[in-house]
């Protein structure tokens, strides 16, 4: 949905931001909303336009010829002990390629990162995104639902989920042993931490995601391609911490801040999607890619 298709305020995007993220009530969020419904626009029209709509949305289709899709279970003896994913790759690839794990927001595998992972899959390489909903039955259908279901798991154990899909992806044979990671809100905590513990990664793309203990900067020698959107003051307050300790600990990273972005601006789904910067932070991942996974 174009940003400008209706026209939100800033406050709006805020009140939605605190939403999505479990520091707001739906029925508090839906009264806020009130202050924003003017000049013909209704709470249930702004409401609309700032929730997911993935039936819009999609930039791939399940089912493309050029990809395989399959949906596994993977082991994670420290984490749920069963787990899932969608595993996608490109059809008649003759020799192995490299892989791009895909972690999602606070919500589990919704259509909008499955079809991301479709999208890294038609660059050329091996997409794996487990969803952190399996041990709870998986993605529900709805992101209100997902959020409260992800709520519910251990952290800890949801991080250990991930880096047991790394292993299971790197270990596949239809990937080269090389992985890259990319995650998305919650997903770019996720891979900011996998930085942190897996030396072996070929690299690591955070989109707008929270900061690990500055403490643990030392660790990091994977390289980092950290994309932040400029209005997003939340995820932002924690990056000079973050970008000083790197700094310190002489950390391969390079950052970038996209002007007049939203958190979230990537994900096509809400309004909150800016597509010019979408597509350039998702230009810039492939070329990280195509640097960290083909040398």
């Amino acid at each position: 949905m174009p940003k400008s298709d209706p026209e939100i305020a800033q406050g709006a995007f805020k009140l939605y931001d605190a939403y999505a993220h479990g520091a707001m009530s739906r029925r508090d969020f839906l009264d806020g909303l009130k202050a924003y419904a003017i000049g013909g626009l209704t709470v249930s029209v702004l409401a609309a336009a700032l929730m997911p709509n993935y039936a819009t949305a999609q930039q791939t289709e399940a089912g493309d010829s050029r990809l395989v899709e399959d949906d596994v279970l993977y082991a994670s003896p420290d984490g749920a002990g069963e787990m899932s994913g969608y595993l996608v790759r490109p059809a008649g690839a003759e020799t192995p390629r490299g892989g791009v794990l895909v972690i999602h927001e606070n919500r589990g595998l919704n259509p909008h990162i499955r079809d991301v992972a479709r999208r890294a899959a038609l660059a050329g390489y091996v997409a794996f995104a487990p969803d952190a909903l399996h041990p709870l039955g998986g993605y529900p259908g709805t992101d209100d639902e997902g959020r409260t279901l992800q709520r519910q798991r251990d952290g800890r154990e949801m991080l250990q989920d991930f880096i047991a899909g790394a292993h299971f992806l790197r270990d596949h044979p239809a990937c080269s042993g090389q992985v890259a990671a990319v995650g998305f809100c919650y997903g770019g905590a996720v891979a900011n931490q996998l930085a942190v513990r897996l030396d072996w990664l070929a690299g690591s793309v955070p989109f707008y995601g929270g900061w690990p203990d500055p403490e643990n900067a030392e660790a990091v020698r994977v390289p980092l391609q950290i994309h932040l959107a400029a209005l997003d003051d939340r995820v932002n307050a924690g990056w000079p911490v973050w970008r000083d300790a790197l700094d310190a600990a002489d950390a391969p990273y390079q950052v970038f801040m996209y002007e007049g972005a939203q958190h979230g601006f990537h994900n096509d789904t809400t309004a909150r999607f800016d597509p010019e910067q979408a597509e350039l932070a998702w230009s810039r991942t492939l070329d990280f890619f195509d640097r960290v996974l083909t040398a």
